[in-house]
């Protein structure tokens, strides 16, 4: 059984239960996938599948070697792919779709993606700092501080939280619960938040521990 699916994340939404209550969800377009090589133990000392997700609209944008490993499969050539690892891969065949068919409500799942690029940041919002005094004359409002140590060693630790790049970087959000699948339009829609912006692309997979959310 094939554990996750590349898609796109929508964007954010909110459903309403039986009871009344309210619930924030993030709308996922998750798949079709395409399978397109079988990776075997015995051959590759491991088994995996490489699925691939959106088909590619010009051509001239695939490079000749890739051209002709989708050609090798009999694939039509795709924007995305990634390995998936299965227990079975002679349970699929080359070619292949997967659909979000394989979620279904109730379930738990990891999310992984991209999280939206901020820039270069002070520490205040990269990492919490309360800051200085806000008041006339304190001279000291939104910098880091002190960074170092008195003569020995007479360096900046390894792991100093300092000024620098913030987001931009792959983040798993982990037990997120599908509220809703929609298959006809290969929709999932799960509780919460997801990294990344609208449009980006999101690994989702069943969660590798299932802890139940708030």
């Amino acid at each position: 059984m094939l554990s996750g699916l590349l898609g796109k994340k929508i964007g954010m939404t909110q459903v309403f239960t039986s009871e009344g209550l309210v619930i924030p969800v993030t709308v996922l377009q998750v798949g079709p996938c395409v399978v397109v090589q079988k990776k075997v133990k015995e051959k590759d000392g491991y088994n995996a599948l490489q699925i691939g997700f959106e088909k590619v609209t010009k051509l001239k944008k695939v490079n000749k070697p890739m051209l002709g490993h989708f050609k090798k499969h009999n694939v039509e050539p795709l924007k995305y792919l990634k390995e998936v690892k299965v227990d079975n891969p002679d349970e699929f065949n080359e070619g292949q779709e997967i659909t979000v068919e394989i979620f279904n409500e109730g379930d738990f799942v990891d999310v992984q993606g991209i999280s939206k690029g901020k820039g270069f940041q002070g520490v205040m919002k990269r990492h919490g700092f309360a800051g200085g005094p806000a008041s006339h004359g304190s001279n000291f409002h939104r910098a880091p501080g002190s960074v170092g140590m008195c003569e020995f060693p007479g360096e900046t630790p390894k792991g100093r939280k300092m000024p620098g790049r913030m987001g931009g970087e792959k983040v798993t959000v982990m037990g997120l619960e599908v509220v809703k699948v929609i298959p006809d339009k290969n929709l999932v829609l799960v509780k919460g938040a997801v990294p990344g912006h609208n449009n980006s692309l999101v690994y989702v997979r069943k969660a590798v521990k299932v802890r139940k959310r708030a």
